[in-house]
């Protein structure tokens, strides 16, 4: 099992900002790369926004705070990521942009680092196989909000070793983390269950069964769930699901992840959930 103490982040988006600061939080040093001066000073003043509500609620001390964003270094450079143990991606779900990205990565990092994807959609395997010593790939699948959900898949693509996927638990776990372990199969674990769950619940939405609020009430309070279906889709993005149930499809061509035409026409109309004031629901701004 590889010793990590550095961590290369790629993407400081919604998931990538999220990461970089659990790794800074639990001691890594961190570089994280970005495309762009202008996404690198959002991305990091994100991290920093965040750090600052938990000190107003008294989660951490400012001081913390200023020892956590010390801890990240923010580039535009890849070069930069060298002296990396471990890299983590975190950009956009696109399979060509992640193989060329981590191509370059890997070449300064070296075949002794460990890679990481955060893909929730995308093979592994055909992740892995496009890079020099594929068996250093894994999963490392974080859930939104990163440093707030406990849980962190570990992927094993068909070429990861046994001791890629034992350092990819143990840094989990130095996240205070629980990790599962999961097989690289569409939707992995968790997704593989939750997609076609939302699915029907859309499919049942749109054919009158119940009022987004019914539908929501009956799984919260008959199931015990913390946050009913139409809820955690306007969440999540529509977008997000939208995307996430085609690629499953695309590669399963089982029916319980075909997009639901209602998700269909809300993503075209522009009703993405919250991050765009409406979705199954209506939000204020």
């Amino acid at each position: 099992m590889a010793e990590v103490r550095k961590i290369a982040v790629l993407g400081l988006g919604t998931m990538g900002t999220g990461i970089a600061q659990v790794c800074a939080q639990a001691g890594f040093e961190v570089a994280a790369l970005e495309a762009t001066d202008e996404l690198l000073e959002s991305g990091l003043g994100r991290i920093d926004a965040f750090l600052r509500k938990g000190v107003e609620r008294g989660k951490l001390e400012d001081a913390e705070r200023e020892a956590i964003i010390a801890r990240i270094e923010g580039t535009t450079a890849v070069e930069d990521l060298a002296g990396s143990e471990l890299v983590i991606e975190a950009v956009v779900e696109n399979l060509e942009l992640k193989r060329a990205l981590l191509t370059g990565v890997a070449a300064v990092v070296g075949e002794e680092a460990i890679i990481a994807t955060n893909t929730s959609a995308l093979s592994v395997t055909e992740i892995a196989a496009s890079l020099p010593s594929p068996e250093r790939v894994g999963g490392l699948h974080f859930f939104n909000p990163a440093p707030l959900m406990e849980l962190v898949e570990v992927v094993e693509a068909l070429q990861s070793s046994a001791a890629t996927t034992a350092t990819l638990t143990a840094v989990a776990e130095q996240l205070s983390k629980r990790p599962i372990v999961t097989k690289d199969r569409p939707g992995f674990l968790v997704n593989r269950l939750f997609m076609p769950y939302i699915n029907q619940a859309i499919n049942a939405y749109d054919e009158g069964l119940a009022s987004a609020e019914d539908i929501d009430v009956g799984l919260e309070l008959g199931l015990g769930y913390p946050m009913g279906p139409m809820k955690v889709l306007d969440l999540i993005g529509l977008d997000v699901h939208r995307h996430a149930t085609e690629a499953a499809y695309e590669q399963t061509h089982d029916t319980d992840y075909a997009v639901p035409p209602l998700l269909e026409r809300m993503v075209q109309a522009g009703r993405l959930g919250r991050k765009s004031g409406a979705g199954i629901y209506e939000y204020e701004e």
